[in-house]
């Protein structure tokens, strides 16, 4: 049985990533863009990050530009604004597709362990959220409209 410890993703710097080497930490997969109307959840999937990364936390972040081409930028724009705009220090990764026939393996994975509403396993819009446990089990699915705050609390059962 395959977890999310299995694939791999590049850097937005352009390295070749193992998520193998997050065995042992609990991970929020987030599919990420720029000029979205949920984009001001960077600033809490920051605090996230910061608050709870010594607990054993990582929060990752894949852009992703299927979504009303909301993140039209290449990684060193993204890199940028995620920078500049939200002060981004958790791992973010190069520019993915979440669905359709170029879907990132990893995604492929995440849908097919924890479908959305109805069984439905498309992404429906940007920071769809995937909570990760230490095993590399895909726990639970967040909308986009869960925001960072709202599951806080699930984050600190696992971490505790």
């Amino acid at each position: 049985m395959a977890t999310v410890h299995d694939f791999a993703a590049v850097t937005l710097e352009g390295r070749e990533q193992a998520l193998s080497e997050y065995r042992g930490k609990v991970l929020l997969v987030v599919n990420t863009a720029s000029k979205c109307g949920f984009t001001p959840q960077y600033a809490g999937l920051e605090a996230l990050w910061r608050k709870y990364r010594d607990k054993g936390l990582v929060v990752l972040g894949f852009p992703c530009d299927q979504f009303g081409h909301q993140e039209p930028g290449d990684e060193a724009e993204i890199r940028q604004f995620c920078s500049l705009s939200y002060d981004v220090s958790f791992p973010m990764f190069a520019k993915i597709e979440v669905n359709g026939a170029n879907a990132h393996p990893l995604y492929r994975h995440l849908k097919a362990e924890k479908p959305g509403l109805l069984g439905s396993e498309a992404i429906k819009w940007n920071f769809t959220k995937f909570l990760v446990g230490r095993d590399g089990k895909v726990l639970k699915r967040y909308a986009p409209t869960d925001t960072p705050e709202k599951i806080e609390k699930d984050l600190r059962d696992l971490l505790a």
